[in-house]
């Protein structure tokens, strides 16, 4: 069996995940994921080849959320389910904002849960190993912010990103999935010209083994928190024109979620979603380790 592993960070989005923090090798919100790419692809190509890590954030809000519902809400607020539903989501989206370089931030502590699973996945799969990043939701938005500060420091010359490896400033990373997607919802602070997304990671991936396209959008119709990157800006609709992005409608969910926006949960074990992951997978794969 060859050495060629493909290293797969996987985030969750918004929503109640758990209130405490998780053993850094569980696998627990992306189980079914796990499950259906082991079940679909054959075992050479699985066992022994992909290593899969978790980027396990939500108890950083989670905590403090659930006691604001439980002291300020329940037994004197109507609608309780549709209140947890926006203390979960909406609240989480709110939260996550820049405000100072503070260590204690949210903003920081989220992105520090992406350095140690990210040096984490390193460990397992080694430093020369194709990076593929799967992101639901709110987490596509997180990561494109995680990367995007690691470019920008990498290109100021910033002294804290010289003790990262290459794989940790994502000079091997192969591929970006994004499902669920809401990162338009937070362009529209900046002019649409003035959108920026992240430039094509995995410099040091040989031109002629790169992904195309490297980033895929993939959302449900119905998915009322998936949208297409193309209309959020110019420079995501070239990336578009230039075949580095694709933004894709896909059917997920089951009779009773399939046609509503409860699909936006449903992505996980649907073939129309896993299917595609799996391609991303097979095609890093044939890149091999990155010198």
């Amino acid at each position: 069996m060859s050495d060629t592993r493909v290293a797969i960070a996987v985030i969750h989005g918004m929503g109640s995940q758990g209130e405490t923090p998780q053993d850094p090798d569980a696998i627990s919100f992306s189980a079914g994921l796990y499950r259906a790419l082991r079940g679909y692809m054959a075992p050479e190509e699985w066992d022994g080849r992909v290593a899969w890590r978790e980027i396990f954030w939500a108890d950083i809000l989670q905590s403090r959320q659930d006691k604001y519902v439980e002291e300020g809400l329940e037994g004197e607020a109507r609608w309780l389910w549709a209140r947890e539903f926006v203390m979960h989501r909406l609240a989480d989206a709110a939260s996550y904002r820049k405000v100072s370089d503070n260590p204690t931030d949210i903003y920081q502590r989220i992105h520090g849960r992406v350095e140690d699973a990210l040096e984490n996945l390193e460990t397992v799969a080694g430093g020369t190993t194709p990076l593929l990043i799967f992101a639901h939701s709110l987490g596509g938005h997180i990561m494109s912010n995680y990367i995007y500060d690691m470019q920008k420091a990498v290109a100021l010359g910033a002294p804290w990103v010289q003790s990262r490896s290459g794989f940790q400033r994502f000079e091997t990373m192969a591929g970006f999935l994004t499902f669920g997607c809401n990162i338009p919802v937070f362009t529209f602070a900046y002019p649409r010209d003035q959108v920026r997304p992240i430039k094509r990671p995995g410099t040091r991936i040989p031109a002629d083994k790169r992904l195309t396209p490297w980033w895929e959008n993939l959302n449900d119709k119905d998915d009322v928190l998936g949208m297409p990157l193309g209309p959020a800006g110019p420079q995501y609709e070239a990336m578009i024109n230039a075949g580095e992005l694709r933004d894709a409608w896909i059917n997920v969910g089951n009779l009773f979620t399939s046609w509503n926006p409860a699909s936006h949960n449903e992505y996980w074990d649907h073939r129309n979603f896993y299917r595609p992951a799996a391609e991303m997978i097979r095609k890093a794969l044939l890149i091999g380790p990155v010198s």
